[in-house]
């Protein structure tokens, strides 16, 4: 088993041209190894939504390289790129990304419908243990408008773990939600990544940081600090009390 789960060399990403090249990524240099739960941090401009979108395989970088557990991933076309995103990677992010006519059983099971890895797995069975594990295993045919922000982002949260991926990357994911909840979804985070659960976490808010075990603060396309969480928040709550008492 590769514990190298993110490395990249060097990787660059510019916009534009000439006069009119933006270099949003220089030269960035990162390894994240299994088990950990890494904080991306940074203003509006200083790469880090560049960095997330390279490292999800939703964009290619202009130059430099980048293995995904294992697998060099630069260069690649976008259906190998597709292909990967559904194998090894989960998403999580700040809208929910729900399917508002369909339930939150059905929502789970969406990534295993365009896997064409050619794999026979009992789709409902996987998506109902993926809701069990964040704490909506009695939520299953519920709509999205039917369930708190938080539960809605849970039901993300599993969509994303179902198809048991090599890396969680999550985009801003409490930015919709109170501090409360906010509360919720990151003890969810620490406790999935106590179960060995690889997570990239970006985010702009320090609170929200100090839940990672390490943070990588991004300016001007660069990476300005990785440092160890030394004073780090532990988030512990019972979610499906929480729920069954809001009922």
């Amino acid at each position: 088993m590769n514990e190298i789960i993110i490395q990249t060399d060097k990787l660059t990403k510019t916009y534009g041209s000439g006069t009119n090249e933006v270099h949003a990524l220089r030269d960035v240099d990162l390894t994240i190894t299994r088990g950990e739960l890494v904080a991306v941090m940074g203003a509006s401009g200083s790469g880090k939504s560049t960095l997330m979108n390279l490292l999800g395989c939703l964009d290619t970088p202009t130059s430099g390289s980048y293995t995904l557990d294992g697998a060099r991933v630069d260069g690649l076309g976008k259906n190998e790129l597709a292909a990967i995103r559904n194998q090894k990677l989960g998403f999580v992010f700040q809208g929910f990304n729900l399917l508002a006519r369909t339930s939150a059983v059905k929502n789970v099971e969406l990534p295993m419908l365009y896997d064409r890895s050619g794999r026979r797995r009992d789709t409902r069975a996987l998506a109902v243990a993926a809701l069990e594990r964040v704490g909506l295993g009695e939520r299953l045919e519920h709509l999205p408008s039917e369930l708190s922000g938080g539960q809605q982002q849970r039901v993300a949260i599993a969509r994303a773990l179902v198809s048991e991926p090599a890396l969680v990357l999550a985009d801003e994911p409490t930015g919709n939600l109170d501090s409360h909840t906010t509360t919720e979804v990151m003890a969810l985070f620490q406790q999935l990544n106590r179960q060995g659960i690889t997570m990239v976490v970006v985010t702009h808010e320090p609170d929200v940081a100090a839940y990672a075990t390490r943070i990588v603060e991004m300016r001007d396309g660069q990476i300005l600090r990785d440092l160890p969480v030394t004073s780090r928040h532990i988030a512990t709550t019972d979610l499906k009390e929480r729920d069954r008492s809001a009922a």
